[in-house]
């Protein structure tokens, strides 16, 4: 007799706070259908449960005895959640952040694919651009991924410049020993770093709808300068505005959204998902 649910079957879900328009959920399920399995997907959002960042320990337990195969983390929780998990990956202990976490057998293995979501991008959409000499702007969680990722995919001097020229230097103290034949510095001269660059990173919040505006005067962008972005809400920022309208090589922060999803689910499954999958959903819901 036939199994009644022959498709393996995974529960995951995304902690965060405010998520509730997260495009992650949809694009999991719909790589999940094209791959013919099972898979829920559920949104776990302390703004709507009305708990603080303090509940980790409590949530991460009830996801054990709920049989949940993985979880996606987000804001605030990414590096809060580092000590309470069982093991970390060599990606999430060099970044001192998780935004994917395994579950097998009772045990929590933390991973970080933000800087994988940001390198594939890239490397399908900036072929040959120049990377000798590249400004990043922020120094956060996600900033922390973009400069690895930035380092993985073979820029030379990596500068990078933010409000809290504190956190800039951490993220260099922390690169510069695996990354030593490149050059990392924080940086607080903004026109004098841009003039020198072959492309700038937008890794703050700044472009987003709630956070209107651009990290740097606009003025100091020129043609020959590639601008690559994290925001995708809206996935036309301030700052890819005035460069395309300079005749930039631009890239939007949508790709790092769906190749950081790919990723996780992967890691979740061990199936490698078919991305025009996560595309397809990602632009079904508007930019």
């Amino acid at each position: 007799m036939p199994s009644m649910y022959p498709k393996p079957s995974f529960l995951v879900g995304l902690i965060g706070n405010g998520i509730a328009a997260s495009r992650t959920p949809p694009m999991h399920e719909a790589a999940a259908d094209a791959a013919g399995i099972r898979y829920l997907y559920k949104k776990i959002d302390l703004a709507e449960l009305k708990l603080g960042v303090e509940t980790l320990p409590e949530l991460l337990t009830a996801a054990r005895w709920m049989g949940f195969d993985g979880l996606n983390v987000t804001h605030p929780c990414k590096q809060a959640i580092l000590p309470l998990l069982d093991e970390l990956s060599p990606d999430a202990e060099a970044l001192g952040a998780v935004n994917t976490v395994v579950v097998r057998n009772g045990r929590m293995t933390g991973h970080n694919t933000d800087w994988f979501g940001f390198a594939e991008n890239f490397r399908r959409n900036m072929r040959g651009a120049p990377l000798n000499r590249v400004v990043q702007f922020g120094a956060g969680g996600a900033g922390s991924a973009v400069a690895f990722a930035l380092m993985k995919l073979g820029v030379q001097e990596l500068t990078i410049i933010d409000v809290d020229q504190a956190k800039a230097q951490s993220v260099v103290d922390g690169l510069s020993p695996r990354f030593v034949e490149a050059r990392l510095r924080a940086g607080h001269d903004v026109a004098a770093a841009v003039a020198a660059a072959d492309g700038i990173v937008n890794a703050t919040p700044i472009g987003m709808d709630k956070y209107p505006g651009t990290p740097l005067p606009t003025a100091l962008l020129r043609p020959d300068l590639w601008v690559a972005e994290i925001v995708y809400f809206p996935l036309e920022t301030a700052l890819l505005r005035a460069a395309r309208a300079l005749g930039c090589r631009t890239v939007d922060g949508g790709g790092m959204a769906i190749f950081q999803g790919t990723e996780a689910f992967r890691l979740f499954t061990g199936i490698s998902p078919d991305p025009d999958a996560f595309l397809a959903t990602f632009a079904s819901l508007g930019g």
